[in-house]
């Protein structure tokens, strides 16, 4: 009885877990990247107040890169921590 309670709440404490949703800003873009995978770079690239956004793809296809402006990611970011 008691191993299948403690089994249950295990499983419950894993499946409840959830990953964290904020993003750290990178100063290289990653060498291996998920497909759909998205990691925000601040190399210089991009103008005065906009960050580098690089989505990762399939195989055989280029990754996506944006510049978004800075505003979009703190608005996004602070929604996510509250």
């Amino acid at each position: 009885m008691r191993f299948w309670v403690l089994g249950t709440f295990g499983i419950s404490l894993v499946a409840l877990a959830t990953p964290c949703a904020a993003q750290s800003i990178r100063t290289a873009e990653p060498l291996i990247l998920a497909p759909y995978e998205s990691a925000l770079v601040q190399d210089g690239s991009c103008a005065a107040g906009k960050i580098l956004k690089v989505t990762g793809a399939i195989r055989g296809l280029r990754r996506k890169k944006l510049c978004i402006p800075l505003n979009e990611i703190q608005a996004s970011l602070g929604s996510v921590v509250q």
